[in-house]
């Protein structure tokens, strides 16, 4: 079962909660975070992107974007615009997309369980992205990225937020420039607190890293790396527990600069023996499992599997391994999604538009649309102890962060 804490989190005097909100860190290129933050003295990436602040010729991963990122958060605490809160408590996070919500518990949650493997994972990390995460966390001595975590929906728990929703008001409740309504509420009753706590330690017997993989083992080779120095803070991890009846994936898409030496009509043949092939008149959202949009000079096809191309397994049947063994490897050559530079992904949010722009403009040769992998899917592999192909999930609406801070002092 797992172990969960109420924290005093950093967060902002509610006038100011809108302002600070800022996209997570990890969406967001340096270029753009400059060009978002603009005029906005009072927004987070400041502190999660702090080379906004800094010079274009200071590299990104230097000690020096880290002691600004320090700097620009104490000065958030100086100018009022964050204070710490006074007692342990749990958060509530609501997020509305598109008229559809989803509702989190905001705690902290067990490094020893992350190191257990109760709360379980489905990607590999990066080194260099740990490295990254590793020193903001050191020289702030804050965790400022949301680990987004689902765990199988459990009622008594539904009962005891939805209940608290609806009868308190939120701390703050606002709509960002994006559309998407953030509320959160702040859960300060010491038998509620304890309530929710021995909830999650009887009727939860793990969760699953939804998004944040890096920031999650950062976070723990933090608290190594501390040792004698670690506090009981350092033990806890900033996440969002999200139920798995609320949750929303979307498809993350692909486009690929070239085909690999053949021509398309080689290209188009080839595809045929593994798949039906049929040309649509307008942008191909595949259906279900197994069927794949493909964009290509212009012109849209559906792309069917054919039943000897994958396997039952929980890895073999996801449609990411499907494109990687039947199209990108043996026919264009991009044997690692991770590291070859001849692939980029699109997630959902950004509509098959943004793939038919990014072909059409020549930056890239075509683009390959997939079905989302369903939150099943995602616990099935979780627990099988596999991993996912690079990219498989994207989940929407994301949180904000800023909102809620981790202090590990």
């Amino acid at each position: 079962m797992v172990t969960i804490s109420p924290f005093k989190a950093l967060r902002p005097n509610p006038q100011f909660a809108k302002q600070v909100a800022s996209r997570p860190y990890d969406v967001l290129n340096s270029s753009e975070a400059k060009v978002e933050a603009q005029g906005n003295p009072s927004s987070f990436l400041h502190i999660t992107k702090s080379e906004i602040d800094l010079p274009e010729s200071v590299d990104i991963h230097s000690h020096e974007v880290y002691e600004k990122a320090k700097e620009n958060l104490n000065a958030f605490v100086s100018r009022n615009i964050l204070f710490k809160e006074s007692k342990h408590c749990y958060y509530i996070y609501k997020l509305v997309m598109n008229g559809k919500s989803q509702t989190g518990l905001v705690c902290g949650s067990s490094v020893d369980d992350y190191e257990n493997n109760l709360i379980k994972k489905h990607e590999f990390t990066r080194p260099e992205k740990e490295l990254d995460r590793i020193n903001h966390i050191k020289t702030t001595r804050a965790q400022t990225g949301n680990v987004f975590i689902a765990y199988k929906n459990v009622d008594e728990i539904d009962e005891v937020i939805n209940n608290w929703t609806s009868a308190k008001d939120p701390q703050y409740d606002f709509i960002a420039d994006d559309q998407i309504q953030h509320s959160i509420w702040i859960v300060n009753d010491d038998k509620v607190i304890e309530k929710i706590t021995e909830l999650f330690k009887t009727k939860v017997p793990c969760t699953y890293i939804a998004d944040g993989h890096h920031r999650a083992a950062s976070a723990a080779k933090v608290r190594a790396s501390l040792e004698k120095e670690a506090t009981d803070k350092a033990n806890f991890f900033l996440t969002t527990l999200f139920p798995s009846n609320q949750l929303y994936i979307m498809d993350y898409n692909r486009v690929i600069k070239d085909l690999g030496g053949l021509s398309e009509t080689d290209f188009l043949k080839k595809l045929e023996e593994k798949f039906s092939v049929q040309k649509v008149n307008e942008a191909y959202h595949p259906e279900h499992l197994h069927t794949f949009g493909l964009y290509l000079n212009k012109q849209w096809y559906k792309l069917e599997s054919k039943l000897d191309t994958y396997t039952e397994d929980p890895i073999g049947i996801l449609d990411v391994t499907i494109l990687q063994n039947n199209i990108l490897d043996p026919l264009l050559g991009i044997v690692d999604q991770r590291t070859d530079k001849r692939i980029d992904f699109v997630g959902g949010i950004r509509g098959l538009s943004e793939l038919e722009r990014r072909v059409d403009s020549g930056d890239m040769k075509l683009a390959i649309s997939l079905y989302p992998v369903s939150i099943q899917q995602l616990f099935d592999i979780a627990d099988s102890g596999n991993v996912m192909p690079p990219k498989s999930t994207w989940f929407e609406p994301k949180l904000r962060d800023g909102l809620l801070t981790h202090l590990i002092y």
